[in-house]
């Protein structure tokens, strides 16, 4: 249905200053200036809204959980048992006791139905083993497993997320820029991944792995336990100092990445002007300053983590000097072997790791859980515009148009469309002039329904359009903006787009109607041609004349001219005049116009002011009125028409 984009530059449905936005542009930009910073916001630790929102993803897969936790809890256990069976490998070496080894032994020979005994030094060998593979399986099925399931969770939260975007009303669009929207859908959602592909599995592998370690320590000598673990206040005071500052450099890491996104973004934008006017050397200052301030947050950050490291070692090292020294003093006694302190000096070692990481999941934990409630926020944002239970398919649009008492506001409370009374005739051409943030986009948007009436109503051929499905509604209107939103593709699919079932032989009939085909046919590869981004290897002029032949191959019953031809050159839009002459016949047509070319020819010209009608009659009858249209025809558009007039006078000479 659309012949140009769902935005505009200067003057559509969709700009900020004398389209829809105008009544709301200051509070956007208050809105947007408090949002700056939304990238850089640290959630909760944990957010049992969050958490139960993303637990109800992993309840699909509940196999797959299951089977990560017991591979979770196997790599664990037998990471666990490593020192312990160290300490026996030890002892058999120091006492000759080969009892427990050989217990051991017989247990995997039991598993694997092997009858018969096994030397000592071979069966330590083959447990060591046994232990690592059964360790690397346990760790390699947790990492396989939970990584599909967050992969999965995420590829679903994204499909979600584009799906409800395409949905909420135009309103919505207003109120956020398109950078912040991406950065829902793209940053907000990779900041999940780390923590559901593997991040929850560690923090229970940590806390199980520091109960073990306790466990096994005091079974093994509750008095040495004690002593090593006298150290653990000064840890906790440490983390406790660290993760202060660490939450703000992280933070700072974070905006610093967010300012160089965007200035990268900006200056590739705008790019052509940034070269017209010679700012080169100046952006690549300011560029070169924000890098630096990145730069110095990601050094601070660094330099904590590494602090923490360098905080702790001496601690690791503080407490395997107490189990020596302690423990040494049991071994020489008799009452500790040399295998269980070897052992526990290995505890120690391991005890601080799960800490450490630990400290470091928590700003993870942190940016997964504020990314977590800016995704449901997104999800949970109310689709404004919605088919009524009771809907029906709107019949074929003869054009018959009516506002009834019709009254807009995009906030509550401020109107900017005031109790406007029009009624439009099928076949119909109504032109809308007026100054900028008058309300003439407003009204054309309300006849699509882009945006909901507040007040009386809007109908088509007698049908309220809230009664009827929007999709029957929008298939058959028109749409043409000011700044024409070309596709990815090639020239054949932007202008078959929306018209899947048109024939190529009525796509090519459509760009002739319009004027395209002549310049089409004198590309390289013609209807095939591949455009750039936004067609910009095309002219504005020529990205319009697609735009038209998009609108026309859907034969719309309203079409809708939103400024369509005030971006482009006089000798075009003398060819889009022209071409206009077939396309409105037995259309209703509504104009917005920047140039009065079409309205001489317009059945009738809505003056607007203010939100309201306050002049309509054709072109004749108003410059006789001489009022307020009058005035705009003199001050704006009679040197427009002048224009118009030469350069038709030049083309048929």
């Amino acid at each position: 249905m659309y012949g140009g984009g769902m935005g505009g530059g200067g003057g559509g449905m969709m700009r900020g200053g004398g389209g829809p936005l105008a009544g709301m542009h200051m509070q956007g930009a208050m809105l947007r200036a408090a949002d700056l910073t939304d990238d850089a916001i640290f959630g909760k630790v944990y957010d049992h809204k969050v958490a139960t929102r993303l637990a109800g993803y992993l309840k699909k897969d509940k196999i797959s959980i299951a089977i990560a936790f017991i591979a979770m809890v196997i790599f664990t256990l037998t990471s666990l048992y490593t020192p312990l069976l160290l300490g026996d490998a030890i002892n058999v070496a120091t006492t000759g006791n080969t009892e427990k080894i050989n217990l051991i032994a017989k247990f995997f020979l039991h598993i694997f139905n092997v009858q018969g005994t096994l030397p000592t030094v071979v069966a330590i060998f083959l447990i060591f083993i046994a232990t690592g593979l059964i360790s690397w399986g346990g760790q390699y099925l947790q990492l396989y497993t939970m990584g599909n399931i967050g992969r999965t969770v995420l590829f679903i939260l994204r499909l979600q997320m584009f799906d409800h975007l395409q949905k909420l009303a135009l309103s919505f669009y207003d109120r956020n820029e398109v950078g912040r929207i991406m950065s829902r859908v793209q940053n907000d959602v990779a900041a999940l991944q780390e923590i559901l592909s593997n991040g929850v599995l560690l923090v229970f592998s940590d806390f199980l792995t520091l109960i073990g370690i306790i466990f096994i320590t005091i079974n093994m000598n509750t008095q040495l336990a004690l002593i090593t673990m006298t150290v653990i206040p000064v840890m906790v005071v440490i983390m406790f100092v660290w993760q202060n500052y660490s939450k703000s450099a992280f933070m700072g890491v974070r905006q610093a990445i967010s300012v160089v996104n965007s200035g990268l973004q900006e200056n590739i934008s705008g790019a052509r002007v940034i070269q017209s006017l010679s700012r080169e050397d100046v952006n690549f200052q300011r560029f070169d300053n924000m890098n630096e301030a990145n730069l110095d947050a990601n050094l601070r950050a660094a330099r904590l983590s590494s602090g923490l490291q360098l905080s702790v070692e001496p601690l690791v090292g503080i407490s395997i000097a107490l189990v020596i020294i302690f423990g040494g003093a049991r071994v020489i006694g008799g009452s500790l072997s040399l295998g269980a302190l070897v052992g526990f000096v290995l505890y120690v070692q391991r005890f601080f790791e799960p800490i450490r990481d630990l400290s470091m999941q928590y700003a993870e934990l942190q940016r997964a859980m504020a990314g977590g409630q800016r995704i449901f926020e997104v999800l949970d944002t109310k689709i404004e515009i919605i088919d009524a239970p009771d809907a029906i398919e709107m019949p074929e649009i003869k054009g018959n148009i009516d506002y009834n008492n019709v009254s807009f506001s995009y906030l509550e409370g401020k109107e900017v469309i005031h109790d406007v009374n029009l009624h439009i005739d099928p076949g119909e051409t109504i032109a809308f002039v007026g100054a900028t943030g008058a309300g003439k986009s407003t009204m054309v948007a309300l006849v699509c329904r882009f945006y909901e009436v507040t007040k009386g109503s809007l109908s088509i051929d007698g049908y309220d359009v809230r009664k009827v499905t929007q999709e029957s509604l929008r298939r058959q209107i028109g749409v043409v903006l000011q700044e024409p939103f070309l596709f990815s593709g090639t020239i054949k699919e932007n202008i078959m787009y929306g018209s899947d079932d048109a024939t190529e032989e009525k796509m090519i009939e459509a760009a002739k109607i319009v004027g395209a085909h002549d310049f089409i046919i004198r590309l390289k590869q013609d209807y095939d041609t591949a455009l750039q981004e936004r067609g910009t290897n095309l002219s504005q002029g020529q990205r319009q004349l697609i735009s038209f032949a998009r609108a026309i191959l859907a034969d719309p019953r309203i079409l809708i001219l939103d400024e369509a031809t005030a971006n482009i050159d006089t000798q075009t839009e003398v060819i889009i005049q022209q071409a206009l002459k077939k396309l409105l016949q037995g259309r209703t047509s509504l104009v917005i116009a920047h140039r009065l070319s079409t309205i001489h020819d317009a059945s009738r010209v809505v003056v607007m002011e203010n939100g309201k009608i306050v002049e309509i009659g054709n072109h004749k009858e108003l410059i006789t009125k001489k009022g307020i249209y009058h005035h705009l025809y003199t001050m704006s558009y009679a040197y427009a028409e002048d224009r118009t007039t030469s350069a038709e006078r030049r083309r048929t000479t």
